[in-house]
């Protein structure tokens, strides 16, 4: 690597002298937060960005229309399939792809298609999408699928990844999720790399979006007090909010500077590749390492097509 980023860095930092003209990107959950911001700083630097939003009325008044946008649902097979067979249509290859979009924390609820909603639209939706849409990456492209440091919270349980036979916490859900997120793209990587095509989890960083919209106040004021005891307890420095700007710098790193060698099928945070870290606790830094088990990892796989194949899409 010829250039040092850290916690602080933005994506403008990241991409500085890059010249991207000629590239093409697919960011879901371009509309709002990290994604636009993502998506912003690529175009800014000359890709043609394709931003995948549920309300396409809204992302145009929150784009200003400076990039593609594309009508997508993660929690609704029938419009992943829509959006993937658009993107198929199209005949435009992608250098990479980058799986933003994601639910935090809500009351248990469920996807259009049964699944339990963060399973759903954080993982199933993504994996029905990026497999389908894969033969449009490029040789030599990227994945990258934003995961989360609450992916320390929880292994995935691929034995009721529903919660249809245990008591639903909203926060224990989102962190399966979110080391699915890690085990997929890990996954993703294996099968793939013979293409040349690497792929790797991110952490953003802790950052004000309207990602927990399903906390209160007062809930998400309760968060951040425990999270910083815990890493007090443990010796920690204190976890900083990041600006959305360098919120977004592991994303652009991933799919634009980083070595692909160095980063494929591991997770990332503050630009850099994460240690693995099995201290229980959950707010520490780096990756538990059930999330990068093989084992693991190809069994989601097999699980993930055997939940979708189920489905009957109208």
């Amino acid at each position: 690597m010829t250039e040092k980023y850290g916690p602080k860095s933005t994506a403008d930092e990241v991409l500085a002298g890059v010249d991207l003209t000629g590239k093409r990107f697919l960011v879901t959950g371009a509309s709002s937060g990290i994604g636009l911001e993502t998506a912003r700083s690529l175009v800014a630097r000359g890709a043609h960005v394709v931003g995948t939003a549920r309300d396409l009325t809204k992302a145009e008044l929150a784009t200003g229309g400076s990039f593609e946008l594309i009508e997508l649902d993660l929690a609704s097979l029938h419009s992943v399939r829509a959006c993937a067979d658009k993107l198929l249509a199209s005949g435009q290859p992608l250098d990479a792809i980058i799986a933003n979009a994601g639910v935090m924390a809500p009351p248990l609820g469920w996807t259009v298609d049964g699944f339990e909603l963060q399973f759903g639209t954080n993982h199933l939706g993504h994996f029905a999408l990026i497999t389908a849409i894969e033969p449009r990456l490029v040789d030599g492209g990227r994945l990258v699928v934003l995961s989360s440091q609450a992916h320390r919270a929880s292994d995935v349980d691929l034995d009721d990844p529903n919660f249809r036979h245990q008591e639903y916490d909203p926060f224990i859900a989102y962190g399966r999720s979110k080391t699915a997120n890690i085990l997929f793209a890990a996954e993703f990587d294996r099968r793939h790399r013979h293409r040349g095509i690497r792929a790797a989890a991110v952490m953003p960083g802790n950052s004000l979006t309207d990602l927990p919209r399903h906390f209160a106040p007062e809930d998400l004021q309760t968060l951040f007090q425990t999270a910083g005891k815990a890493r007090a307890d443990a010796g920690l420095p204190p976890g900083e909010l990041k600006e959305i700007p360098q919120a977004a710098a592991t994303s652009v790193w991933a799919a634009v500077v980083a070595d692909g060698n160095e980063i494929g099928g591991r997770y990332l945070e503050d630009c850099a590749v994460a240690p693995v870290e099995d201290t229980p606790n959950t707010f520490a830094d780096g990756v538990r390492s059930y999330a990068l088990d093989p084992t693991t990892a190809e069994r989601l796989w097999a699980t993930s097509e055997e939940l979708i194949g189920a489905v009957t899409i109208r």
